[in-house]
Order: structure tokens, then sequence, then C-alpha cells
């Protein structure tokens, strides 16, 4: 079984209870279940589950390349030098991240409102990054648009692999093929 879950902000990637923090049981009451992977509590959007370990691995370890996107709020609006840094991998002192995909785009079309907002300052623009990474190391996304000199506001994972949010609101899950975390090339050589 692989479930595709909106992860809202403020909910904790994990089962086990905790003292008035909202936890992924909250929202997801089937058995054998575990999160493939994790999104930090003050980030959102798509977290998958499994209740196969061995597919659980492929999703979470960096070893398979499985492509992540993110759209990311950043403050100010980052120049091409910037972009050019995302692109070739950003020193955050315990690591270099390996290359990513990284382009400015409009605020993403259907996004919900985030609670609580983000904070609005008037004199400081914000835009919006996607980034496509494969690699997930803590807190990468935030680490690295900070450290090029524009701090991310909010940050929603938008795909596992060819896994979408598709129209998930916060909170919701369904059940998705798990030939959809696989690369065409592969699932085509399989078919025929």
């Amino acid at each position: 079984m692989l479930i595709a879950f909106n992860k809202p902000f403020g909910v904790l990637c994990k089962f086990a209870p905790e003292p008035e923090r909202p936890t992924l049981a909250d929202y997801i009451r089937l058995p054998g279940v575990y999160a493939a992977g994790r999104l930090d509590a003050d980030s959102e959007g798509l977290l998958l589950l499994t209740d196969d370990g061995a597919l659980q691995a492929r999703i979470a370890h960096p070893r398979h390349k499985l492509e992540k996107v993110y759209w990311a709020q950043v403050e100010g609006i980052p120049t091409d030098e910037a972009l050019v840094r995302l692109r070739r991998g950003v020193d955050l002192g315990d690591f270099t991240t390996r290359p990513a995909g990284a382009r400015l785009i409009e605020e993403p079309t259907g996004l919900w409102p985030r609670n609580p907002p983000i904070r609005h300052r008037l004199r400081v623009p914000t835009s919006w990054l996607e980034l496509r990474l494969s690699e997930g190391k803590n807190r990468q996304v935030r680490r690295m648009t900070a450290k090029v000199g524009y701090p991310t506001l909010r940050l929603v994972r938008a795909a596992i692999g060819r896994v979408t949010l598709n129209d998930l609101a916060p909170g919701e899950w369904r059940e998705v093929d798990r030939k959809a975390l696989m690369p065409a090339a592969t699932r085509n050589r399989q078919v025929g």
C-alpha cells in the first residue's frame, strides 16, 4: 500500500502521541503504515506512507535519487546569480548539496492558505521558487535558500517522483499506485 498525504503545517511526522501537538495519527488511521521520509513540522505538503519496508527505504534513501519537488516562498526576489548557485550545489558547511533544479515561479495555483499565515512585511517582497532535489537532508531547502541570501518563509513539497498532491487538501490522503514512483523508462520496460 502506498498513501499520498498532504501534511498540514505544524503536524509532526510520527504516529506516537505528542502532548499538545498534532501527529500523523490524528489524520491517518491505517494499521501498519509508516512515513517514507519526513517533513519538518513547519513544512507542508506531500508525504508518502507505506506498509512496505523495502518501498519505504527506496523512497526515503538518497541513494535512489528519487526526485522531490518543493515550492519555497522566499523573502526577496532571487537574482540569477542566486539561482545559479542553487543549481550548482550549495556548500552548507557540513556538506555540499547536489546540483538541483531551481527556478522562479508564480505562486502555485490552488495553494491553500497557511494557518497561521506567514509574516508579512510591507517593505520586503516575497517570491516563489521551485526546487527539484534528489536528496533530502535535514532542513536542506531552508538552509540552501538562506545560504544564497533568500530565507524560506513557507515550504511545500509538491511531488515525490511522479506522485503529486493533485488537489489533496491539507489533512487529506489517498492511495496511489506505486508504479508512479518508477521512472517512465523503467515502467515501459516492465510493461513490454
